[in-house]
């Protein structure tokens, strides 16, 4: 368990990770108090998110459904795994991508 701002985060951080306009609604929640916990967990659902529409975009190239499946099950996994962290009040990244995601959105405060 985190201190204070944890919980006073934690619900901007699990709507993050309910779709991409999950997140934005969690930006928005956040935008005023500028909660540390939520700003960490918004930028590595964005990450997901964004990787997650990518990653699909690519796997359709490839016209396999093996390759489609594989990344589906990826980036559900991480989406879960974030959204366990944040329900868990941990802030940890997501495995990965998550230290990448940090660095890409650092902007997001």
């Amino acid at each position: 368990m985190q201190s204070d701002y944890a919980k006073q985060g934690k619900t901007a951080a699990i709507v993050a990770y309910i779709t991409i306009i999950g997140t934005i609604i969690a930006y928005f929640m956040n935008n005023d108090s500028k909660n540390k916990f939520a700003s960490f967990h918004i930028r590595q659902a964005l990450g997901c998110w964004i990787s997650f529409y990518l990653l699909i975009a690519f796997a359709n190239i490839f016209d396999s459904t093996m390759i489609l499946i594989a990344f589906y099950i990826f980036n559900i996994v991480l989406i879960v795994f974030g959204l366990i962290l944040a329900i868990r009040e941990e802030q940890k990244t997501v495995p990965i991508l998550g230290p990448y995601f940090q660095d890409w959105f650092h902007s997001i405060k």
